[in-house]
């Protein structure tokens, strides 16, 4: 068994472009033939299958070996996009952009030579630039597909490879948006079919690098798009987390007349180590520390914070006992409300706030539901304003039709205006949205594992013994989503519905070794706000420890 592993690890090093990846796997491979049971074990898990080219394109840890990020891996990717991309249409252009982490530029070079070579027109952002820029230059540019090196908002050893179509590869509503299915089992088989990397094709020059004017032109369209009401100038922190977000923001505010912008300077600048954040992602415990504590030294109005590669955008508001952030659904109700109208269309993922729907509904909106991720989103029919729990948000689909940080703050920041001219803040606009609508009040439970079996394992427990109460409330319907529900494609999760309207969706993360759990309690305001709000507290609390003990992995 190990000479078949130790087979494959030697026709990958003779095949690896990269000489520093060649020389950790023959050390390691030395000491595995030594006897060394760790670097066996390391081997085996470099070696214990591909990474999966999926709707997610790629994203791992980056290293030696067939399962990490390397440049190997990604000059694989490439070849098979490219292959993917000349089998249908001639000279097909491919825009790619990269953020700061590490290899990306080495992932973005070698992606623009081997697609070159493969016949397709290169144009390459001028520099680590956010998701949102490429999604943008995507359409922008009439491209055929973009490609977009970035692990968003994982940790540090981590980097991605995302897949954009756009041009003649896709139709209206999915221009600029992520590959779905059968497109990324067609790319996927084309990159396993490309051979010995010796041979394949590279260009050492030649792909076009695209000038600042990309993100001016970025700049002035979202402007454009979401026109920010005008006012008082708040009081602004930002932070970019280490991310490539912060000159792109600050801009967008600068333009739009938001001076008084103070940023988290010790996060202003990119640094793929993430010194601060142990997990680069807004929404984790402490993200937001360094920037409620500037925030409150400067008396800020609001605390904006976007995700290294900027798709992600995080509110926190100050309140009576400091500031607090804003989870992802009422950050979602707070955009919805302010796109809604006659004829919009909203749409969120299936695992996000209900609230969404009441307010299309009051509003004389229409509602649409999407499965998890803006590659399903920001396809919906006339999208006018999409959003996910995981502090995704689309205000400007017809500028960047996929999540993006940036035009999001920007709308942020002039709700604030807005509602600071009146004397109010965001949580006056929740209040109001909760007397229209109802509290709505959600919590996920999210049950990270090192062992992917357990993730199965729970999956199939929920469906044969389904919990029969949560909160204590009866549980009044299970739904399987593998089973297409709602007019959706099928995918693995369960939904459950209670007796007091409350709603629970299990799902195994798409792109982290985790079980999500969402929950969420309804509750009409039938007296003081305060008063029903704390009902509801319980009841969320209630369900979210039922949810953990009917998974059977707290």
């Amino acid at each position: 068994m190990n000479d078949a592993l130790f087979d494959r690890v030697r026709t990958w090093i003779a095949d690896d472009p990269e000489p520093h990846d060649r020389q950790t796997l023959q050390q390691l491979l030395s000491d595995a033939e030594g006897g060394s049971q760790t670097a066996l074990d390391d081997l085996a898990e470099r070696f214990s299958g591909p990474l999966e080219f999926g709707t997610a394109g790629l994203r791992g840890v980056v290293g030696a070996g067939e399962h990490r990020m390397n440049r190997a891996v990604v000059q694989r990717a490439a070849a098979g996009l490219g292959a993917w991309l000349t089998a249908r249409f001639e000279r097909p252009r491919v825009v790619i952009g990269l953020d700061a982490r590490h290899g990306s530029r080495e992932f973005a070079d070698d992606s623009a030579a081997v697609l070159l070579a493969a016949g397709c027109e290169v144009l390459l952002l001028p520099r680590p630039l956010p998701t949102p820029v490429l999604a943008f230059a995507v359409r922008r540019f009439d491209a055929d597909a973009g490609v977009m090196v970035t692990a968003s908002h994982n940790p540090a050893r981590d980097n991605g490879y995302k897949v954009y179509l756009g041009g003649r590869a896709s139709g209206p509503e999915g221009r600029g948006v992520q590959i779905v299915p059968p497109v990324d089992a067609e790319i996927a088989e084309r990159i396993a079919a490309v051979g010995p990397l010796a041979d394949l094709p590279r260009a050492a020059g030649g792909w076009t690098v695209l000038g600042e004017e990309v993100v001016q032109e970025y700049l002035a369209a979202i402007g454009d798009a979401v026109s920010p009401a005008p006012g008082p100038n708040p009081r602004i922190v930002v932070t970019a987390m280490h991310g490539v977000g912060g000159p792109v923001l600050t801009e967008a505010l600068r333009r739009n007349g938001f001076t008084d912008v103070h940023e988290v300077a010790e996060q202003a600048e990119p640094d793929p180590g993430f010194p601060t954040v142990p997990f680069p992602n807004p929404e984790e415990p402490g993200a937001l520390d360094r920037a409620v504590e500037l925030a409150v030294r400067v008396g800020a109005d609001v605390v904006l914070a976007v995700d290294p590669d900027a798709d992600r955008c995080c509110v926190a508001v100050p309140g009576p006992d400091g500031f607090v952030q804003l989870s992802g659904d009422q950050l979602g109700r707070v955009l919805g409300e302010e796109l809604a109208g006659p004829g919009a269309v909203l749409a969120c993922s299936v695992v996000s706030s209900q609230a969404l729907q009441r307010i299309a509904a009051r509003r004389g909106a229409r509602f649409a539901s999407a499965l998890t991720g803006f590659k399903w989103i920001a396809r919906v029919p006339g999208l006018t304003f999409g959003y996910e729990e995981a502090i995704g948000y689309c205000v400007a689909p017809d500028v960047v039709r996929d999540k993006d940080g940036i035009s999001a703050s920007l709308l942020v920041a002039g709700i604030v205006r807005r509602e600071l001219a009146a004397g109010r803040t965001l949580h006056d606009v929740l209040a109001d949205l909760d007397r229209a609508d109802g509290v709505h009040l959600t919590a996920p439970v999210t049950l990270r594992v090192q062992d992917l079996s357990l993730i199965g394992a729970a999956m199939t427990r929920l469906r044969q013994d389904p919990p029969a109460s949560l909160g204590g409330s009866a549980v009044t319907s299970v739904e399987d989503l593998a089973d297409g529900l709602d007019g959706l494609p099928p995918t693995d999760g369960l939904r459950f519905r209670t007796a007091d309207g409350t709603r629970v969706v299990v799902r195994p993360s798409g792109t982290e070794p985790k079980l999500k759990c969402y929950c969420e309690v309804v509750a009409d305001v039938d007296g003081p706000l305060e008063d029903v709000r704390g009902v509801a507290r319980e009841r969320l609390a209630a369900v979210t420890r039922d949810v953990r003990a009917a998974t059977g992995m707290d």
